[in-house]
C-alpha cells in the first residue's frame, strides 16, 4: 500500500480540469520541482531542471528588455510629440514680436523649459541695444560670444546642440533667473552665408532634464526648423 499522501479530491478534480494553470503559475512550477529533486535524492543531477532554470533566467533577461524597450519608445514618442507641437507654435505668428512673444511663452511651456534665451552675434553697438529693447527672450553680443559660451572659452570641437548639467548658469544669458538655472541645451544656430551664427537656450531648475547622456536628435531637428524660421525675420 502507497505511503504518498493523496490530493483532496476537490484539488485534484480542479487540476485535472485546468491544468495549464499549473504550467502558468511560476510559483507553483518551482515548487513542483523542487519536491520532485528531493524525491530523486542528492546523488543524481537533473539535467532538465537544470535547463528550465537557465531557461527562466533568460526569459526574465528577455522580458526586463522587452520593457525597458517599449519605455524608450514611448519616451521617444512622447518627446517627438513635443517637438512637433512646439515647432507647429513656433510657425503660426505673422510678426517678429509675437513670434518671440511666444518663444519665451507657449513654446517654453510646450519644451516643459523654465528659461527660453535667444542670442545674436552682432558687430554694431547701435544694433546691440535695438535688439535688446526687442524682448526679454532676445539678447545682442559680439561676435564670438557663442563658440565662447558654448566651450567656456577653451576652445575646441563646438557641437551643434550642447547639453549640460549646470553649477552656476551665466547671468549674461539668464539675468536674473540664473540663480535657479540647473541644465540647459544649447543650440548653434546657422542664419546661412553672410550672417553671424546664433544661440537658443533652453535652461531648466531640473539639473536632470539634460544631460551630456541624453539623445539630441529631436533638439537638433527643432533647431533646423527654428534657424529657417529665424532667416525669415532677418530677411
Amino acid at each position: 500500500m502507497s505511503s504518498s499522501p493523496k490530493l483532496d479530491e476537490t484539488m485534484r478534480a480542479a487540476i485535472l480540469a485546468k491544468p495549464d494553470a499549473i504550467l502558468d503559475d511560476q510559483d507553483v512550477m518551482h515548487a513542483l520541482i523542487a519536491a520532485n529533486e528531493r524525491s530523486m535524492g542528492g546523488n543524481i543531477v537533473d539535467l532538465r531542471g537544470i535547463a528550465m532554470e537557465r531557461l527562466e533566467a533568460r526569459l526574465d533577461r528577455l522580458e526586463d528588455t522587452h520593457r525597458s524597450v517599449i519605455a524608450a519608445a514611448y519616451e521617444n514618442l512622447s518627446g517627438t510629440n513635443i517637438i512637433h507641437r512646439a515647432i507647429l507654435r513656433l510657425l503660426d505668428p505673422v510678426e517678429f514680436d509675437t513670434f518671440l512673444r511666444d518663444l519665451g511663452g507657449e513654446v517654453a511651456e510646450i519644451l516643459r523649459v523654465d528659461a527660453v534665451m535667444l542670442v545674436l552675434e552682432t558687430a554694431q553697438t547701435e544694433r546691440d541695444e535695438a535688439i535688446d529693447r526687442l524682448s526679454d527672450v532676445l539678447c545682442a553680443k559680439p561676435p564670438g560670444f557663442v563658440d565662447d559660451y558654448l566651450t567656456h572659452g577653451r576652445g575646441g570641437l563646438v557641437r551643434d546642440v550642447t547639453l549640460r548639467q549646470l553649477q552656476g548658469a551665466s547671468d549674461e544669458i539668464y539675468g536674473r533667473s540664473a540663480d535657479w538655472i540647473r541644465s540647459e541645451a544649447c543650440l548653434k544656430l546657422d542664419f546661412g552665408p553672410g550672417r553671424l551664427p546664433g544661440l537658443l537656450v533652453l535652461g531648466a531648475e531640473d539639473p536632470h532634464q539634460f544631460n551630456p547622456q541624453h539623445g539630441t536628435d529631436l533638439l537638433a531637428f527643432f533647431a533646423g526648423v527654428f534657424e529657417r524660421a529665424m532667416r525669415r525675420w532677418l530677411a
